[in-house]
């Protein structure tokens, strides 16, 4: 990598088997085309859709993912807190959680000689969830880390509402590297660098099957608008799938952004 750049590949949400088996065929060709130094996903939804698991996490480990962010669903499998407990995980969780629970929302990377700064947050606004305010968050997150050496800083603000989300990417614009929301498994057509050097995009999306509803067999969903009941969630295992990324790029002595990306491609599992 140049020394004054560092290229930054962000999966949205893996959502269960197939996300997992569709980042495992495209994610080869993606790094032959846009040569990331450091490759990131949201890991709230790996295991069957909601969670993650040390043996989930691991075989996405095994594709080429370096580092993974999570969200509102990260407690919902067994054994995520044995994960948290091993200081060297690859797994962080939202940083405005209550107090007390394992791990950390934020975690700082050497890539290279390159030191990156990665935080989670979770939103407010209809959603699930005990959080503190994501703006008072960020502000006493960046407070700590002001005497450090960093060469940028990712935010995986994870949230439902489009508002909120805008409005912590103009919060925090010219103070992180990039916003990058996920949660909603929709990507949104609004990446841009903001005004003061931040890379900002309301919902990267999802790496899952396409003929679903948010990655979920269609018919259960389908079947609770029609009945108001609700039923467990389903994730068939095979199926034509959609993988959405972007590809951030940062200046390492501005730690602003130089340009994001928007990817889209399509695989069969």
């Amino acid at each position: 990598m140049p020394d004054n750049e560092i290229k930054i590949l962000f999966f949205g949400d893996i959502v269960g088997k197939p996300g997992r088996r569709a980042v495992a065929k495209v994610l080869p060709d993606l790094k032959k085309e846009y040569r990331p130094d450091f490759v990131m996903a949201n890991a709230e939804n790996l295991a069957h859709g909601v969670g993650v698991t040390a043996k989930t996490m691991a075989e996405c480990q095994a594709t080429g993912i370096d580092f993974f962010t999570s969200g509102n669903h990260v407690w919902r499998k067994d054994g995520v807190q044995e994960i948290f407990k091993d200081l060297n995980a690859p797994l962080i969780r939202p940083a405005n959680f209550p107090l007390g629970l394992p791990g950390t929302g934020h975690k700082l990377i050497n890539i290279g000689k390159h030191p990156l700064l990665v935080i989670n947050l979770n939103g407010q606004v209809f959603i699930e969830g005990e959080f503190s305010s994501p703006f008072k968050e960020i502000d006493l997150i960046l407070k700590q880390y002001q005497n450090t050496e960093l060469h940028g800083i990712i935010v995986d603000m994870h949230a439902e509402a489009t508002s909120e989300k805008v409005a912590f990417g103009l919060y925090t614009d010219g103070r992180v590297s990039a916003v990058l929301g996920t949660h909603t498994h929709i990507p949104t057509a609004d990446e841009r660098i903001l005004s003061q050097g931040t890379a900002y995009i309301t919902d990267v999306g999802m790496v899952g099957l396409k003929d679903s509803v948010l990655g979920v067999d269609r018919t259960i969903i389908i079947e609770k608008f029609l009945t108001q009941k609700s039923k467990a969630h389903d994730i068939p295992e095979k199926g034509r799938c959609v993988v959405n990324a972007v590809l951030v790029t940062l200046n390492t002595q501005t730690k602003k952004a130089k340009n994001i990306t928007r990817i889209y491609a399509e695989t069969e599992v």
